[in-house]
């Protein structure tokens, strides 16, 4: 095949230590020294599609998103193959990124995905992909959520996530396409991607309360009170487990906070979770704790009165104190 009567050829060695050493820098997350070695490489071979796909991938590292479509149009204009090629998956995530719905319907289209609707759409686009995790704050205080695939490109924040993600629930996140682990839910294993940005924030705030409540039918109760509100409560007494990055990324099984589970870099007593330990407290076998730390996503002026509803509904064996809010 010929471009501009030039034959498409293996690129050279030069371009090959160059783009070489820019990856190596990328992960060094010197994005500046990488981009010029990238542009280097595009000079030398111009031709040549992973060029510009490599140059692409930069400016979605960096979160320049306009100069990540320029580079993702060249890419794909100079393909030898089309369906399934991952420059078609990064220019959709740059599409999205950017909300330009037309380019993200063409990208996801070529690269093999089937949409609904016909020619001339140019809203967001919207499927039921189902429920998967992503990992919130790759670069800082990560943390794996649970949420809703609203396209290939973007996930709806379903869990409550704690505030140090600096995340909320109803959050709609952008995330990258290759995925780092998986959790494994009654038998069917996850992919988890890493969050890229933000891409639509939640009025909703989050709050921390302390509950007692003396059965687990009680933690239930509190959590159905504010579901059928329209909002969200869950007991991160028994939901959260703190891993290793390496545990993190790899296959893991969900807590469910009746099932014990031991990873191979637990550092916790399994008898006494604490913050070491890759074990929830409800996962331990022990009693039932009385005293359980919920998070909650509800609107300042409708949060007490779920919870003054959800007390007063069994007094002698519900109450709550401390509540804060936290993000």
């Amino acid at each position: 095949m010929r471009i501009f009567h030039r034959a498409r050829h293996r690129p050279s060695a030069t371009w090959r230590q160059t783009t070489d050493r820019a990856f190596t820098l990328i992960g060094d997350g010197r994005y500046e020294d990488a981009g010029a070695l990238l542009v280097m490489a595009a000079d030398l071979e111009p031709w040549l599609s992973d060029s510009w796909f490599n140059l692409a991938l930069l400016h979605k590292f960096r979160r320049d998103w306009e100069q990540a479509r320029s580079a993702g149009l060249r890419a794909v204009a100079l393909l030898d193959r089309q369906h399934g090629a991952p420059d078609w998956w990064n220019l959709g995530i740059t599409a999205t990124a950017l909300q330009d719905w037309p380019l993200a319907r063409r990208a996801w289209q070529a690269y093999g995905l089937r949409l609904p609707g016909g020619p001339g759409l140019d809203g967001p686009i919207e499927l039921d992909l189902g429920t998967t995790p992503v990992r919130l704050s790759p670069d800082g205080e990560s943390e794996v959520v649970w949420g809703r695939r609203l396209d290939p490109a973007r996930i709806e924040v379903l869990s409550i996530p704690l505030p140090s993600s600096g995340r909320r629930w109803g959050e709609v996140v952008l995330h990258d396409g290759a995925p780092h682990g998986e959790r494994v839910a009654d038998g069917v294993a996850y992919p988890v991607f890493d969050e890229i940005e933000l891409w639509a924030p939640s009025p909703v705030p989050t709050w921390v309360v302390l509950l007692q409540a003396a059965t687990a039918a009680d933690r239930d109760a509190l959590e159905r009170t504010v579901a059928d509100a329209g909002y969200a409560a869950e007991d991160w007494t028994s939901s959260v487990r703190l891993l290793c990055r390496t545990c993190s990324e790899s296959r893991m099984a969900i807590d469910d906070g009746r099932t014990a589970h031991h990873d191979p870099h637990d550092d916790g007593d399994p008898l006494h979770p604490g913050h070491l330990s890759h074990l929830s407290q409800g996962s331990a076998g022990g009693p039932w704790q009385v005293e359980r730390e919920c998070g909650i996503a509800a609107p300042a002026g409708l949060v007490r009165a779920l919870l003054e509803r959800w007390a007063a509904a069994s007094p002698a064996t519900r109450a709550y104190r401390d509540l804060e809010e936290v993000c």
